[in-house]
């Protein structure tokens, strides 16, 4: 067991093998850094870790080193000693603060970083109260087409690499270059190679000081007005652990959370950029029914006691008349409540599953320059819908196997079906012309979804979906792992959550309360037993066992 001794408070960190930047924040000190970052090499470029290193003698005697070291290149060993707050430490930090800000604008009152920034938060905590530099800065052109989605503001840039070794290391892409030398380096690109591959955005995310913004959410909103939600991305079976943005009720950004059993710490830009539909005004806005005299009711009263006896009406006459497909965007409690629901009305009712959009292969990181494939540090998965697993399993307690709803209709007609849809995105179908085909052959139609379509328009009950950042519940990644959303907006007026609908269709008193749903589902089906309680980390919890 090794130990380590900070500002003279003793830490044991076992035989894991940290620096010292990673064994200060064992014990609670911060030190500072811009260069370092734990998914990245150690280039030790930036100075700002710069601390007091010694050695703690078998007689008790400390012997220091007689400079100051990089903490971040430099590793935690038993009876290392480390001084972060002495006075050679702070005057460390202080010169190299002053020396990166020589030619740093004052941009703060313009610049997307400002509130989030560390080289605000390190100017205050460890830089001087007045600036020496007397000379004109050094003000090279911003590059506002760095990429799709990236600006690079020059004159904000420290040279910290942390773009450029991420395009090398994780993307595997290497766009990013430094050209020239000492004041005049500039971050870059060549003409024909821009910063285009699918995780480029991380790249702001990694910057510390707001010389990458990110063209999405660029001079869209202040940091400080924006309240942060921990959540899980819907764009694909990877589940990335997320931080969702919001403000009045409108989502303005998507940021990757840490997450070791998940991605990482990183996301790609498809999940990122691909939250613009949850704003959108096009969106279902209220519940729908046809009823016989041609007129439209748009009361949740009226409409869920006359879907509720209609499909009573049908079980009574066919028992097997009823179908339910459930889409791999609903949570699992949304999934076992509607289950619950449909099989209440009718044991014989039918479980299938919603179409599962697959494109492609799934999309390895970093790409291979060479002939040597490297090891695999972030994968896009193929399957673009976070809870297939989740869906899967809800749909093999109730029914015993999994058939999807497109192999059902082609050889059966249920007289009544409930469409679970929720997919996201506007831009294109969740189904095509053959699939919309079968399900004109049902003669009562019951859809629920995000946007209409011209499934909504041949159905005779149309309900309103909750988008994933407004809805509270729990998606099963393709390893299993389940992870929990929390709703960061709520839905539109006359929307209510899907969980909730099903709530109100079984008549269960209250509002949703997913954790409690989920320890339900936990007492109920053996593959969730690990949710037993209801509550999750945030990390989330294997349901799998894992090699």
């Amino acid at each position: 067991m090794a130990t380590v001794y900070i500002n003279d408070k003793a830490v044991d960190i076992g035989d894991k093998k940290l620096n010292l930047v990673q064994a200060a924040e064992l014990a609670g000190v911060t030190i500072p850094h811009y260069c370092y970052h734990p998914a990245l090499s150690v280039v030790a470029s930036c100075r700002m870790c710069l601390v007091e290193v010694g050695e703690k003698k078998p007689d008790g005697t400390v012997v220091m080193q007689p400079r100051v070291i990089p903490a971040c290149q430099t590793p935690a060993k038993d009876n290392t000693v480390i001084q972060t707050a002495t006075a050679k430490s702070k005057s460390a930090q202080a010169q190299t603060l002053e020396s990166i800000l020589l030619n740093h604008p004052l941009d703060c009152p313009v610049c997307d970083k400002a509130g989030e920034c560390k080289l605000q938060d390190y100017s205050y905590n460890y830089g001087n109260s007045e600036s020496r530099m007397v000379d004109e800065k050094n003000t090279p052109p911003n590059k506002p087409d760095l990429g799709n989605n990236i600006n690079l503001f020059t004159d904000r840039c420290i040279m910290c690499s942390r773009c450029v070794r991420f395009t090398r290391e994780i993307s595997g892409t290497a766009e990013l270059h430094i050209v020239n030398r000492g004041s005049h380096a500039e971050i870059d690109v060549f003409p024909t190679e821009p910063l285009n591959n699918k995780l480029a955005s991380n790249v702001v995310d990694l910057c510390p000081v707001g010389a990458l913004a990110s063209k999405d959410f660029l001079y869209t909103h202040r940091v400080w007005n924006l309240k942060t939600q921990d959540s899980v991305c819907a764009g694909c079976s990877t589940g990335c652990s997320i931080h969702l943005d919001t403000n009045k009720n409108v989502v303005y950004r998507l940021r990757p959370r840490e997450n070791p059993n998940a991605q990482g710490y990183f996301m790609c830009d498809d999940g990122r950029l691909g939250y613009h539909y949850v704003n959108s005004s096009n969106r279902i806005s209220k519940p729908h029914m046809k009823s016989e005299s041609g007129a439209d009711i748009s009361s949740w009263k009226d409409i869920l006691p006359a879907l509720r006896a209609e499909l009573n009406a049908v079980a009574s006459k066919n028992p097997a008349g009823i179908a339910v497909m459930l889409s791999p965007f609903l949570t699992v409690e949304e999934g076992f409540l509607l289950a619950t629901f449909v099989k209440s009305i009718s044991p014989k009712s039918k479980l299938v599953l919603g179409p599962v959009p697959v494109i492609g292969e799934d999309d390895h990181y970093p790409k291979t320059r060479g002939s040597v494939a490297p090891k695999v540090k972030f994968t896009i998965r193929n399957e673009k819908c976070p809870n297939k697993k989740g869906i899967e399993q809800i749909i093999k307690h109730f029914e015993g196997d999994v058939i999807l709803v497109s192999d059902y209709l082609s050889k059966n007609t249920p007289e009544a079906l409930f469409i679970a849809a929720g997919y996201q995105g506007e831009e294109v179908s969740w189904f095509d012309n053959t699939l919309l085909g079968l399900f004109k052959k049902v003669k009562l139609l019951i859809t629920q979804d995000l946007f209409p379509s011209a499934l909504t328009d041949a159905s005779k009950y149309v309900i309103p979906s909750a988008a994933f950042s407004e809805k509270e519940g729990t998606f099963v990644n393709y390893s299993g792992l389940a992870q929990e959303l929390h709703w960061a907006c709520v839905p539109l007026k006359q929307v209510r959550t899907d969980g909730q609908v099903y709530l109100d269709l079984l008549e269960r008193k209250g509002l949703l309360q997913a954790a409690n749903v989920r320890d339900e589902i936990a007492k109920s089906i053996p593959y969730f037993s690990r949710l037993a309680g209801g509550k999750l980390e945030s990390d989330g919890v294997h349901l799998e066992n894992i090699a």
